[in-house]
């Protein structure tokens, strides 16, 4: 027995060690985004068995080695030593056949994607029909690709979240369901990367070439029965090179695709057409009484019948409907109704292909009902971005006051406001689309080609404004009219160098962000007298601009951020009328001495995540900048951030806040100071410990412990704050004060390797009583070895739409799986 226990003891110590060198394995593994193996946990789980059995031995050691007698051949108990070595003989059986077992090759797997993602559906009025017969088409063995073409605003894309939607319920029988919206000026590129998001989890592929994705793509749908869904499609996709398989009967796979053109179909060799027709009257008036609510439709009894008839207007285009809908959705008199179906009666007398007549007219009510010329022209605006394009909603404002079409005063009672109330009544009015993210805004394509038949003066291709986008635009058209052309957005090219040796007296605008730009020519700027708003934005190879843009003696607008661009040229002194100088995400910019004196007329400055961080030299600068409103800077040095809050003017301006790469034991952010911040940013800092000083006339630092509502007339904290990003933040182990920006919208926390929990509920409860992030939108989380905890009511975020945790491991695993995930 004593020797069994001997050997028991040495053999079960080799066994934990190969199980603590398997979980190191695992754990490596797992920071790289796979998942432990099923057989790994099993045996590391029957170890953990043994090794309790094995301590219940040990306990039991000295009393049962204390019973032996004649040198170990006999016990004062025969039958208890008999039980005891047969449980040791046992025991050292396992612990032997786990050793023999504890070499694996492989511990673990990459995570399975999901096979299906739900959508939302807004309504389904007049489509169950069409989707039963969509269903019952594509699970035909004969069908293996499905068209559904119809016009613009009919319903395709509806009608494809449904049959995605389907797919839910068989999820067994196919192995993944790939969502993929095309668009009208789409990549390739783009298109593999939508199908690689779905098909991997991990992020090694999002640098590989066109081809390297093709293949990865390929490899992957080869092994799978998949269904693509493609949305939008305009003109013919080679699936060959994006990696597609073809569907064939032997792999089980599907392709159904959307689109608008009926020759579209030809190319892509469908299996079978079905046209998405408008609906009939009767299911268009159903979808148009919901619209408008019945509340409405029952104020005057002349108004259903009325009503009736600006229904039929919209000739069942279910967008038509909702659209004209949401316009009447107010109108409670018989007089505004009478309005409205003269309107929509009164002769335009001009033509536009296949969509005048039925559609553009119908949605030029709803631009017709704008309140006036300032909000029609702001809307008109928006079509200058690509289809599909998400537009920042500050960044559009900025346009706005700079073209001059609301209110140049940035202040709280301004331009800002006034450009989100109209941003709020044109997503109102369905003329913008607010997005996921509720910080952008997106136009519905139809709408768009609505604003851009406006903006040529009703299809008469008066030239002045040009608007093209896409890989295929690979330089300066050459059929843009310098001389009379206002407004030139060439967004999200390839192209990489402009010219220009035209005199373009009226351009107003021009737009060249997301491009690959290298050069700007020599003289390009020399004949541009009326430009206003120059974006140069996203283009990370462009280092230098000419010294002739000295020339654009009316430019009030400058985004030159995310480029490459080194030092201001000395023509920008003349520049005596820019008001807004964008140079964010700037990483090669070395110094901006002299910018007081440079641009004195500067109401906007942005050096968030900028190269250049404050100093006292710049500091001085700034207080010299007296029309200066709002500020966004990047400091790296904690007695400059107490000196800049302690400025008045300079603090109130500051709308975003980067800390980097700082170290201080104690950091103190004053919100009253800093009413009017919007973003935050704390990256690669070592910062013991951040307080709040919510009363800044006393100069009070406080703690969130030392706070509770009662003792305040008002909610302290930052009101404006709506986004936090924290990376590589070293000291503190948790995040309580995130609660003092109680309208937070973002959050991202990641590398940061000593917090323990995001809020804290002790000290949260102290701060405030409402739900802790009850304005939340997206919540990113990553990569924190010691978080424990998120905050006490996680699952009860009312304005969650996107939850996001990786490389958590000790959070509890109902949090780091749980789902919050929307569609839009």
């Amino acid at each position: 027995m004593e020797a069994n226990l001997d050997d028991l003891h040495t053999t079960m110590e080799e066994l934990k060690n190969g199980r603590d060198d398997l979980l190191r394995r695992v754990s490596i593994e797992e920071d790289k985004g796979l998942q432990q193996l099923a057989q790994v946990k099993g045996w590391i789980s029957r170890v953990e068995i043994v090794e309790s059995r094995f301590k219940d031995l040990l306990e039991d050691k000295s009393t049962e080695t204390g019973r032996l007698c004649l040198f170990g051949f006999c016990s004062e108990n025969c039958i208890s030593s008999y039980n005891y070595g047969e449980k040791v003989m046992k025991n050292l059986e396992e612990v032997k056949e786990l050793l023999s077992k504890k070499h694996f090759e492989v511990v673990a797997h990459k995570i399975p994607v999901p096979k299906v993602e739900e959508k939302n559906i807004h309504t389904t009025v007049g489509l169950y029909a069409m989707v039963e017969m969509a269903w019952k088409s594509l699970m035909n063995d004969e069908i293996r690709t499905l068209c559904l073409h119809g016009m613009g605003g009919v319903g395709k894309t509806t009608l494809l979240a449904c049959i995605n939607n389907k797919f839910v319920e068989l999820e067994s029988e196919f192995d993944v369901v790939i969502w993929v919206v095309v668009s009208k000026d789409f990549q390739l590129e783009g298109i593999q990367d939508q199908i690689l998001g779905r098909l991997r989890l991990d992020k090694e592929w999002e640098r590989e070439t066109e081809n390297k994705k093709a293949s990865l793509i390929n490899n992957n749908l080869k092994r799978k029965k998949f269904v693509l869904l493609l949305d939008d499609l305009w003109s013919e996709v080679d699936l060959n090179k994006i990696g597609v398989p073809p569907p064939t009967r032997e792999n089980g796979a599907k392709i159904v695709f959307t689109k608008r053109s009926k020759e579209v179909s030809k190319y892509m060799k469908a299996d079978m057409q079905i046209k998405v027709s408008c609906l009939s009257p009767d299911e268009a008036w159903e979808l148009f009484r919901i619209t408008v609510d019945d509340v409405i439709l029952s104020s005057h009894e002349d108004i259903p019948a009325l009503a009736r008839i600006v229904a039929a207007k919209c000739h069942g285009l279910p967008l038509a409907l909702i659209v004209i809908g949401e316009a009447m959705a107010c109108k409670e008199t018989i007089q505004e109704w009478h309005h409205a179906i003269n309107v929509l009666n009164s002769p335009a007398g001009h033509k536009f292909p296949g969509m005048e007549e039925r559609i553009l007219l119908v949605l030029k009510f709803s631009y017709d009902s704008l309140k006036n010329g300032e909000i029609k022209l702001c809307f008109l605006y928006c079509s200058l971005f690509p289809e599909d394009f998400e537009i920042e909603k500050e960044k559009l404002i900025e346009y706005w006051i700079c073209e001059g079409y609301i209110n140049p005063n940035r202040y709280e009672d301004g331009g800002t406001n006034q450009g989100y109330d109209i941003i709020g009544l044109l997503v109102r009015a369905h003329l913008l689309i607010e997005c996921e993210l509720t910080t952008k805004v997106k136009m519905h394509y139809v709408i768009r080609e609505m604003a851009l038949w406006i903006n040529s003066d009703f299809g008469k291709q008066q030239e002045t404004i040009c608007v093209k986008s896409g890989a295929h635009v690979r330089m300066i058209p050459n059929d843009i009219n310098w001389e009379i052309v206002r407004q030139v957005s060439l967004i999200s090219t390839q192209i990489e160098k402009i010219s220009c040796s035209s005199k373009c007296s009226n351009l107003s605008t021009l737009l060249l962000p997301y491009n690959k730009l290298v050069n700007i020519s020599v003289g390009f700027f020399l004949f541009m007298p009326k430009l206003v708003v120059l974006d140069l934005s996203t283009n990370m190879s462009l280092i230098e601009l000419p010294e002739e843009i000295s020339n654009l003696c009316s430019l009030q607008y400058l985004n030159l951020s995310s480029t490459g661009i080194k030092s201001l040229p000395g023509g920008m002194k003349k520049l005596r009328k820019l008001i807004y100088l964008n140079l964010e995400f700037s990483y090669k910019l070395e110094s901006l001495v002299g910018i007081s004196a440079t641009l004195p007329n500067l109401q906007v400055l942005k050096l968030f995540y900028s190269n250049v961080c404050v100093d006292d030299i710049l500091m001085e600068e700034l207080q010299h900048m007296d029309h200066l409103k709002i500020l966004t800077v990047t400091i790296d040095d904690a007695m400059i951030l107490e000196r800049i809050q302690g400025i008045d003017r300079l603090a109130s301006s500051i709308r975003g806040l980067c800390l980097t790469n700082m170290s201080a034991p104690r950091v103190v952010l004053s919100t009253t100071a800093l009413g009017g911040l919007q973003q935050l940013a704390i990256l690669s800092c070592n910062i013991s410990e951040i307080k709040m000083d919510w009363k800044s006339k006393e100069r009070r630092e406080v703690s969130p412990m030392e706070i509770h509502p009662s003792t305040s007339t008002s909610s302290p904290g930052f009101k404006q704050l709506s986004s936090v990003n924290i990376m590589k933040l070293v000291g503190p182990r948790d995040l309580s004060w995130l609660l003092f920006a109680q309208n937070l919208k973002s959050l991202h926390v990641g590398f940061s390797p000593e917090i323990e929990e995001i809020i804290n509920k002790e000290k949260g409860s102290s701060i405030t009583k409402e739900i802790a992030f009850g304005k939340l939108e997206s919540l990113v989380i990553y990569k924190l070895p010691e978080l424990k905890e998120i905050c006490w009511n996680y699952r009860t975020l009312p304005n969650s739409r996107y939850f996001d945790v990786k490389d958590c491991p000790k959070l509890p695993e109902d949090i780091a799986n749980f789902p919050m995930h929307a569609e839009e």
